[in-house]
Protein backbone atom coordinates (compact mmCIF):
# COMPACT_ATOMS: atom_id res chain seq x y z
CA UNK A 1 0.00 0.00 0.00
CA UNK A 2 1.26 3.71 -0.81
CA UNK A 3 0.34 6.79 -2.22
CA UNK A 4 -0.44 6.92 -6.04
CA UNK A 5 0.03 10.71 -7.50
CA UNK A 6 -2.86 12.11 -9.05
CA UNK A 7 -0.70 15.26 -10.33
CA UNK A 8 -1.21 19.01 -9.69
CA UNK A 9 -4.57 19.76 -9.75
CA UNK A 10 -4.68 23.90 -9.21
CA UNK A 11 -2.61 26.53 -9.07
CA UNK A 12 -3.68 30.62 -9.20
CA UNK A 13 -3.79 32.38 -12.48
CA UNK A 14 -2.37 35.48 -10.37
CA UNK A 15 -4.98 37.57 -12.47
CA UNK A 16 -6.74 38.65 -9.13
CA UNK A 17 -4.77 41.02 -6.87
CA UNK A 18 -5.77 39.35 -4.01
CA UNK A 19 -4.36 36.13 -5.20
CA UNK A 20 -1.31 36.61 -7.06
CA UNK A 21 0.31 33.15 -6.04
CA UNK A 22 0.45 30.34 -3.91
CA UNK A 23 -2.27 28.30 -2.87
CA UNK A 24 -0.95 26.57 0.34
CA UNK A 25 -2.47 24.64 2.87
CA UNK A 26 -5.28 23.01 1.09
CA UNK A 27 -8.21 22.09 3.13
CA UNK A 28 -11.27 20.12 1.81
CA UNK A 29 -15.08 20.50 3.09
CA UNK A 30 -17.39 18.59 1.75
CA UNK A 31 -20.02 20.42 -0.44
CA UNK A 32 -22.84 17.46 -1.53
CA UNK A 33 -22.04 14.12 -2.76
CA UNK A 34 -18.72 14.00 -4.74
CA UNK A 35 -17.94 17.82 -4.76
CA UNK A 36 -15.36 19.47 -1.81
CA UNK A 37 -14.64 23.05 -1.36
CA UNK A 38 -11.00 23.40 -0.90
CA UNK A 39 -10.17 25.99 0.96
CA UNK A 40 -6.16 27.41 0.73
CA UNK A 41 -4.57 30.17 1.43
CA UNK A 42 -2.98 32.41 -1.40
CA UNK A 43 -1.14 35.72 -1.74
CA UNK A 44 -1.03 39.52 -2.74
CA UNK A 45 1.62 41.41 -4.67
CA UNK A 46 2.41 42.67 -0.25
CA UNK A 47 2.75 38.71 -0.04
CA UNK A 48 0.03 38.87 2.73
CA UNK A 49 -1.98 35.93 3.00
CA UNK A 50 -6.23 35.30 2.32
CA UNK A 51 -8.04 31.97 2.55
CA UNK A 52 -9.63 31.24 -0.84
CA UNK A 53 -11.47 28.46 -2.35
CA UNK A 54 -12.07 26.35 -5.20
CA UNK A 55 -14.65 23.18 -5.74
CA UNK A 56 -13.62 20.11 -6.73
CA UNK A 57 -15.12 16.82 -7.89
CA UNK A 58 -13.17 13.58 -6.08
CA UNK A 59 -13.30 10.62 -8.54
CA UNK A 60 -11.36 8.42 -10.67
CA UNK A 61 -10.83 11.92 -12.62
CA UNK A 62 -10.58 14.85 -9.92
CA UNK A 63 -10.75 17.80 -11.72
CA UNK A 64 -11.93 21.80 -10.28
CA UNK A 65 -15.25 22.68 -10.86
CA UNK A 66 -15.48 26.37 -9.78
CA UNK A 67 -13.31 29.02 -8.20
CA UNK A 68 -14.20 31.63 -5.68
CA UNK A 69 -14.12 35.81 -6.54
CA UNK A 70 -13.17 36.71 -3.54
CA UNK A 71 -11.61 35.50 -0.40
CA UNK A 72 -13.83 34.08 2.81
CA UNK A 73 -10.80 35.51 5.19
CA UNK A 74 -8.53 37.99 4.70
CA UNK A 75 -6.22 39.96 6.76
CA UNK A 76 -6.80 42.07 10.16
CA UNK A 77 -6.27 45.36 10.92
CA UNK A 78 -3.13 47.18 11.46
CA UNK A 79 -1.91 46.02 14.86
CA UNK A 80 -4.24 42.79 14.86
CA UNK A 81 -2.35 39.21 15.59
CA UNK A 82 -3.17 38.39 11.91
CA UNK A 83 -2.37 41.93 9.82
CA UNK A 84 0.23 40.65 7.64
CA UNK A 85 -2.30 37.52 6.47
CA UNK A 86 -4.17 34.60 6.84
CA UNK A 87 -3.72 30.70 7.07
CA UNK A 88 -5.86 28.06 6.72
CA UNK A 89 -6.02 25.75 9.82
CA UNK A 90 -9.71 23.12 9.39
CA UNK A 91 -13.07 23.81 9.00
CA UNK A 92 -15.15 21.91 11.96
CA UNK A 93 -19.07 21.65 11.87
CA UNK A 94 -20.54 23.32 14.89
CA UNK A 95 -24.47 23.70 16.17
CA UNK A 96 -25.44 24.44 12.31
CA UNK A 97 -22.34 26.72 11.67
CA UNK A 98 -18.75 26.24 10.34
CA UNK A 99 -15.60 27.52 12.41
CA UNK A 100 -12.92 28.17 10.57
CA UNK A 101 -9.84 28.06 12.61
CA UNK A 102 -6.97 29.66 11.31
CA UNK A 103 -3.51 31.30 12.02
CA UNK A 104 -2.47 35.13 11.93
CA UNK A 105 0.87 36.40 11.02
CA UNK A 106 2.79 38.98 12.72
CA UNK A 107 6.19 40.12 10.51
CA UNK A 108 8.86 40.41 13.18
CA UNK A 109 11.96 42.50 13.80
CA UNK A 110 14.36 40.71 15.67
CA UNK A 111 12.15 37.03 14.34
CA UNK A 112 10.95 36.54 11.08
CA UNK A 113 7.37 36.28 12.34
CA UNK A 114 4.91 35.70 14.96
CA UNK A 115 1.79 33.43 14.74
CA UNK A 116 -0.97 33.10 16.89
CA UNK A 117 -4.83 31.03 16.54
CA UNK A 118 -7.85 32.39 15.62
CA UNK A 119 -11.41 31.33 14.64
CA UNK A 120 -13.69 32.54 12.79
CA UNK A 121 -17.56 31.36 12.00
CA UNK A 122 -19.61 31.53 8.41
CA UNK A 123 -20.47 28.26 6.37
CA UNK A 124 -18.49 26.08 4.32
CA UNK A 125 -20.86 27.68 0.99
CA UNK A 126 -21.09 30.49 2.01
CA UNK A 127 -19.02 33.53 0.85
CA UNK A 128 -17.39 34.87 3.84
CA UNK A 129 -16.07 33.85 7.18
CA UNK A 130 -16.30 36.80 10.27
CA UNK A 131 -13.74 36.32 12.62
CA UNK A 132 -15.52 35.48 16.07
CA UNK A 133 -12.79 37.65 18.12
CA UNK A 134 -10.45 40.92 17.06
CA UNK A 135 -7.86 39.25 18.48
CA UNK A 136 -6.33 34.90 19.07
CA UNK A 137 -7.58 32.13 20.95
CA UNK A 138 -4.49 31.03 21.57
CA UNK A 139 -1.28 33.05 21.49
CA UNK A 140 2.05 33.16 23.18
CA UNK A 141 1.91 31.76 26.74
CA UNK A 142 4.25 30.27 29.38
CA UNK A 143 3.87 26.76 27.43
CA UNK A 144 4.51 28.33 24.50
CA UNK A 145 6.83 31.39 24.76
CA UNK A 146 7.28 31.99 20.61
CA UNK A 147 4.82 31.76 18.13
CA UNK A 148 2.12 29.25 17.55
CA UNK A 149 0.63 27.58 13.90
CA UNK A 150 -1.15 25.13 11.99
CA UNK A 151 -4.49 24.08 13.79
CA UNK A 152 -6.30 20.81 13.31
CA UNK A 153 -9.04 20.51 15.58
CA UNK A 154 -11.50 17.66 16.08
CA UNK A 155 -14.85 17.55 17.89
CA UNK A 156 -14.56 14.19 19.15
CA UNK A 157 -17.88 15.14 21.20
CA UNK A 158 -20.14 18.41 22.27
CA UNK A 159 -17.66 19.07 25.15
CA UNK A 160 -14.36 17.05 24.07
CA UNK A 161 -12.43 19.17 21.51
CA UNK A 162 -9.24 18.38 20.40
CA UNK A 163 -6.47 20.64 18.56
CA UNK A 164 -2.83 19.65 17.55
CA UNK A 165 -0.62 22.50 16.23
CA UNK A 166 2.91 23.74 15.83
CA UNK A 167 5.02 25.46 18.55
CA UNK A 168 8.33 26.68 18.38
CA UNK A 169 11.05 25.90 21.07
CA UNK A 170 13.46 28.58 19.52
CA UNK A 171 14.49 30.94 17.11
CA UNK A 172 18.13 30.97 16.04
CA UNK A 173 20.18 32.95 13.64
CA UNK A 174 18.01 32.40 10.11
CA UNK A 175 14.35 31.40 9.88
CA UNK A 176 16.11 27.35 9.16
CA UNK A 177 17.59 27.49 13.14
CA UNK A 178 13.89 27.35 14.39
CA UNK A 179 12.84 24.14 16.83
CA UNK A 180 8.95 24.03 15.44
CA UNK A 181 6.99 20.72 17.05
CA UNK A 182 3.61 19.55 17.27
CA UNK A 183 1.55 20.39 20.53
CA UNK A 184 -1.84 18.98 21.74
CA UNK A 185 -4.27 20.94 23.89
CA UNK A 186 -7.58 20.17 25.23
CA UNK A 187 -11.17 22.17 25.11
CA UNK A 188 -14.88 21.73 26.64
CA UNK A 189 -15.98 24.65 24.09
CA UNK A 190 -13.45 24.18 21.24
CA UNK A 191 -12.50 27.85 22.11
CA UNK A 192 -11.10 28.13 25.62
CA UNK A 193 -8.12 25.75 25.43
CA UNK A 194 -5.68 23.72 27.68
CA UNK A 195 -2.21 22.62 26.39
CA UNK A 196 0.18 20.08 27.28
CA UNK A 197 3.30 21.18 28.02
CA UNK A 198 5.44 18.49 26.07
CA UNK A 199 5.05 17.75 22.51
CA UNK A 200 2.93 15.44 21.00
CA UNK A 201 5.23 14.80 18.03
CA UNK A 202 9.33 15.87 18.11
CA UNK A 203 11.74 15.16 16.48
CA UNK A 204 12.75 11.60 14.98
CA UNK A 205 15.56 11.97 12.42
CA UNK A 206 18.82 14.26 12.77
CA UNK A 207 18.88 17.67 10.76
CA UNK A 208 14.86 17.66 11.27
CA UNK A 209 13.94 21.42 12.31
CA UNK A 210 10.32 21.87 11.71
CA UNK A 211 6.82 19.76 11.58
CA UNK A 212 4.43 21.75 10.78
CA UNK A 213 0.61 21.32 9.50
CA UNK A 214 -0.82 18.73 11.39
CA UNK A 215 -4.07 16.67 9.96
CA UNK A 216 -5.40 13.97 12.55
CA UNK A 217 -7.96 11.48 11.72
CA UNK A 218 -9.98 9.59 13.88
CA UNK A 219 -9.48 5.54 12.86
CA UNK A 220 -10.34 2.25 14.13
CA UNK A 221 -8.14 1.81 17.39
CA UNK A 222 -7.48 5.93 17.85
CA UNK A 223 -5.70 7.85 15.29
CA UNK A 224 -3.35 8.88 12.35
CA UNK A 225 -1.90 12.44 11.63
CA UNK A 226 -0.05 13.68 8.37
CA UNK A 227 2.28 16.21 8.83
CA UNK A 228 5.10 18.41 7.23
CA UNK A 229 8.56 17.23 8.34
CA UNK A 230 11.23 19.87 7.44
CA UNK A 231 14.87 18.64 7.41
CA UNK A 232 17.25 19.05 4.33
CA UNK A 233 13.50 19.15 2.28
CA UNK A 234 10.20 19.30 3.35
CA UNK A 235 8.27 15.77 3.07
CA UNK A 236 5.10 14.52 4.30
CA UNK A 237 5.57 12.56 7.47
CA UNK A 238 2.90 10.26 9.08
CA UNK A 239 2.13 9.53 13.43
CA UNK A 240 0.25 6.64 14.85
CA UNK A 241 -1.87 7.11 17.88
CA UNK A 242 -4.12 5.15 21.12
CA UNK A 243 -4.78 8.18 22.51
CA UNK A 244 -4.00 11.72 20.70
CA UNK A 245 -1.46 11.85 22.91
CA UNK A 246 1.36 9.96 22.73
CA UNK A 247 2.36 9.15 19.15
CA UNK A 248 4.49 6.67 17.19
CA UNK A 249 6.01 8.06 13.71
CA UNK A 250 5.77 5.63 10.86
CA UNK A 251 6.84 8.19 7.51
CA UNK A 252 7.91 4.88 5.59
CA UNK A 253 4.52 2.94 5.46
CA UNK A 254 1.82 6.36 5.37
CA UNK A 255 4.39 9.09 4.32
CA UNK A 256 5.54 11.30 0.66
CA UNK A 257 8.40 12.25 -0.14
CA UNK A 258 9.13 14.76 -2.77
CA UNK A 259 8.75 13.36 -6.59
CA UNK A 260 12.22 14.84 -7.93
CA UNK A 261 10.04 15.95 -10.48
CA UNK A 262 7.96 18.79 -11.97
CA UNK A 263 5.85 21.13 -9.55
CA UNK A 264 6.94 18.95 -6.44
CA UNK A 265 10.82 18.51 -7.61
CA UNK A 266 11.88 19.86 -4.06
CA UNK A 267 9.45 18.97 -1.66
CA UNK A 268 6.00 17.64 -0.43
CA UNK A 269 4.24 19.56 2.49
CA UNK A 270 1.52 21.09 3.90
CA UNK A 271 -0.55 17.28 3.70
CA UNK A 272 -4.55 17.32 4.32
CA UNK A 273 -6.20 13.91 4.11
CA UNK A 274 -10.12 13.16 3.75
CA UNK A 275 -11.80 9.60 3.25
CA UNK A 276 -14.44 9.65 0.34
CA UNK A 277 -16.27 6.50 -0.89
CA UNK A 278 -13.95 4.31 1.19
CA UNK A 279 -10.67 5.25 -0.53
CA UNK A 280 -8.01 8.15 0.98
CA UNK A 281 -7.33 11.65 -0.76
CA UNK A 282 -4.16 13.40 0.06
CA UNK A 283 -3.80 17.05 -0.75
CA UNK A 284 -0.65 18.44 -0.67
CA UNK A 285 1.80 21.04 -1.38
CA UNK A 286 5.21 21.15 -3.59
CA UNK A 287 7.70 23.23 -4.43
CA UNK A 288 8.16 26.93 -2.89
CA UNK A 289 5.66 26.66 0.16
CA UNK A 290 2.23 26.30 -2.09
CA UNK A 291 3.96 28.78 -4.68
CA UNK A 292 3.18 25.87 -7.68
CA UNK A 293 -0.34 25.51 -6.37
CA UNK A 294 -1.90 21.89 -4.52
CA UNK A 295 -1.92 18.60 -5.72
CA UNK A 296 -3.60 15.12 -5.11
CA UNK A 297 -2.64 11.90 -4.29
CA UNK A 298 -4.66 8.78 -3.15
CA UNK A 299 -4.17 5.09 -1.09
CA UNK A 300 -3.84 2.19 -2.86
Amino acid sequence: MAWRRLGRLYGPSGQADWARSHAALPTPARLDGDLYRVFFSTRDDSNRSSVAWVDVELGDSPAVRDEGRAPVLGPGPAGGFDDSGVGVGCIVPCDGEDRLYYMGWNLGVTAPWRNGIGVASGSRGAPAFAPMYQGPIMDRSPEDPFTLSYPWVIRLAPDDWRMWYGSNRAWGATSADMEHVIKHARSQDGLHWERSPAPAVDFAASGEFALARPCVVPVEGGFRMWFAARGEAYRIAAAVSEDGLAWRRCDEEYGLAPSGEGWESEAACYPCVVEHNGRLFLFYNGDGYGRTGFGLAVWQ
